[in-house]
């Protein structure tokens, strides 16, 4: 089979009414339906798909300038490592990143405590260590924390050591306030190689990525938010977001909360932690 060629790639039609189609041999998004997300359409027909534009070929087809922090995908099959979770079932994760801080995150508690929806946030340690009661929040309402460094370096560039060192000093921060120790990670920049993933599988860690990018950081807005993750949900979508640092504009992160859950919560999709998606254990 040519998973280049859409007419031999198989489709299969994900649960959430209205929503692209998904193709989940290679995690590629079918092309985006200009009628709007909150149509139903039928399905596309293969001799509608003349061709794919290069971002929907798969990633490891293409040059590290392209894939940016995206690694091949072959990791994940060898590793404990994850770009999105089943696509079988209806279910969506949030993840916030950067955190905690005193301004966006306890807005994001909010949001979410409003909707009974529960997220995953990646912290850092030098935040940890400032903003302990909003962590210890996370824990109470029933968040999972994880681990994304102590203080955003890049993983590919630091030695081994320095990598041990990040992990195991933000997770023992985490485990005084949360009562254990975190199993996910979350890479700076969605960046590591091929040594350090084999290492945090070793430890029984379990690196994750993301599907979607909400690019929030930039301040985008909750409109050009909602609409990119609209465009591109399936289920098993790790959904990036940041919740600091406090100084960035991330306004248009905290109020698409309120457009993103309940519409695709009226698609039918769920809102679940990681450790919920993957079956497993918060804690290493």
């Amino acid at each position: 089979m040519n998973y280049f060629n859409p007419q031999d790639r198989p489709r299969m039609p994900v649960p959430f009414k209205g929503y692209p189609y998904y193709y989940p041999q290679y995690r590629i998004p079918a092309p985006y339906y200009p009628q709007g997300w909150n149509t139903f359409h039928h399905p596309i027909q293969t001799n509608q798909i003349p061709f794919f534009p290069r971002n929907f070929i798969p990633t490891q087809y293409l040059n590290e300038d392209v894939r940016g922090s995206w690694t091949p995908f072959s990791w994940v099959e060898k590793y404990a490592y994850a770009f999105s979770g089943p696509y079988n079932k209806a279910e969506v994760a949030l993840t916030f990143d950067d955190g905690p801080d005193f301004v966006h995150t306890p807005l994001i508690l909010d949001k979410l405590k409003k909707y009974g929806v529960k997220a995953t946030f990646f912290l850092l340690g030098e935040n940890v260590e400032k903003y302990p009661d909003v962590v210890k929040r996370m824990a109470a309402e029933g968040h999972v924390v994880g681990n994304h460094s102590y203080d955003h370096p890049n993983f590919v560039k630091v030695s081994n050591e320095e990598y041990h060192d990040q992990i195991l000093k933000t997770g023992e921060m985490i485990q005084k306030l949360t009562g254990y120790f975190p199993k996910f990670i979350r890479p700076p920049y969605g960046s590591i190689n091929e040594e350090k993933l084999k290492w945090a599988t070793e430890q029984r860690f379990m690196i994750i990525q993301w599907s979607i990018d909400t690019l929030d950081w930039k301040g985008t807005s909750a409109e050009a938010i909602s609409v990119n993750i609209f465009a591109n949900a399936f289920p098993g979508s790790i959904i990036l977001q940041h919740s600091a640092p406090s100084e960035a504009k991330l306004q248009g992160s905290v109020e698409a909360l309120e457009l993103i859950i309940p519409q695709l919560q009226s698609k039918g999709a769920r809102f679940v932690t990681l450790p919920e998606m993957f079956s497993t254990s918060k804690e290493r």
